[in-house]
């Protein structure tokens, strides 16, 4: 066969068999009678051979040496091609995030994709500063894209950072919740907290939502973090936990802070006292926890309260008994 028709055949250009011929990855077999170069059945299986394995991603060079060394084991170079695709794809895959995120800034002109594109460059430093500045600068003309954001947001470790990245999400479209909400299922402990704090900052029905679900978290500190944030909603959804949580001594003071604000109404603050001499109750054994429960019935108002305190001010365990006679001294005196 002649060029012209291996390369209708094979697919492959007379130009880049030539290309093969010179680099030796294809010998013709013979010549015409005119000089014009001949190919056999041998031949165009090579062709196939050769097209198969840069199919996979093979240099020339690695497919010549593949074709033509009888010891050589694909093995280790299948290895090498499968960690180099794995590379390229995370390239790929990175530009490709950074394009979205670039035209979701829905920029106006070269310099607003220039200032996005320094944005995101800034989000990613190793400078604590200059991932604050980026954070904060989410208010200029061309904010920060909210994705790019709530990424930063879920990996800051430096406390002013994420600070101001919460900052930045707070004034944020109404897409970061969702974005915010998907963090609490992340495999890392550290993320699922950040995601809560930065729900807890967030405005609106939808991250109030996302935090009334994260009170049935079987992570401890996000419950414990929705808790304190929908208490100061005023929410008495949080009742349950900021209970447990005093109980357990997690952020027990800011627990029965958050108890005494949302006692402010007749019905919630029984509900409360309730709940908290229930739990009094059950703790007999756990002498800390139930100091800590009489404690909390201090910022709750009303006669419940108030008798579950004179209860208590006779209580076996003396220092029970003295924290509640020492309370009602307390409401006395108000």
């Amino acid at each position: 066969m002649l060029i012209s028709e291996v390369a209708r055949r094979s697919g492959v250009s007379a130009r880049m068999l030539r290309h093969y011929e010179a680099l030796g990855l294809v010998r013709p077999s013979g010549r015409t009678g005119s000089g014009y170069r001949e190919y056999s059945r041998e031949d165009m299986r090579r062709i196939f051979h050769i097209e198969s394995l840069r199919s996979l991603g093979m240099s020339l060079r690695e497919v010549g040496r593949a074709l033509d060394d009888p010891g050589f084991t694909p093995s280790a170079l299948v290895d090498d091609l499968i960690r180099e695709t794995r590379d390229r794809i995370a390239a790929e895959t990175e530009l490709l995030t950074r394009l979205r995120r670039i035209r979701a800034a829905d920029p106006a002109g070269w310099e607003d994709v220039l200032q996005v594109v320094a944005l995101l460059q800034a989000l990613g430093s190793k400078s604590a500063d200059a991932r604050q500045r980026a954070a904060l600068s989410s208010a200029d003309e061309v904010p920060v894209p909210v994705e790019a954001l709530v990424e930063a947001a879920l990996g800051e470790a430096d406390p002013n950072v994420a600070g101001a990245l919460r900052w930045a999400l707070a004034r944020s479209d109404g897409t970061a919740p969702a974005l915010l909400a998907e963090g609490l299922g992340s495999p890392v402990a550290a993320v699922r907290v950040r995601a809560v704090q930065c729900l807890a900052e967030m405005p609106g029905g939808e991250a109030t939502g996302h935090l009334r679900d994260a009170l049935a978290h079987p992570d401890v500190a996000v419950r414990g973090h929705a808790a304190l944030a929908l208490g100061a909603r005023g929410l008495a959804d949080a009742v349950p936990v900021l209970v447990d949580m005093i109980v357990e001594g997690r952020n027990d003071t800011d627990a029965a802070d958050a108890l005494s604000v949302l006692a402010g109404d007749t019905v919630t603050a029984d509900e409360i006292a309730d709940l908290l001499v229930d739990r009094l109750a059950h703790d007999t054994t756990r002498a800390p926890a139930r100091g800590r429960l009489t404690q909390a019935l201090a910022g709750v108002p009303g006669p419940r309260a108030s008798r579950a305190l004179v209860e208590l001010s006779h209580d076996t365990d003396r220092a029970v008994a003295l924290t509640a006679a020492y309370l009602l001294q307390l409401r006395g005196a108000r």
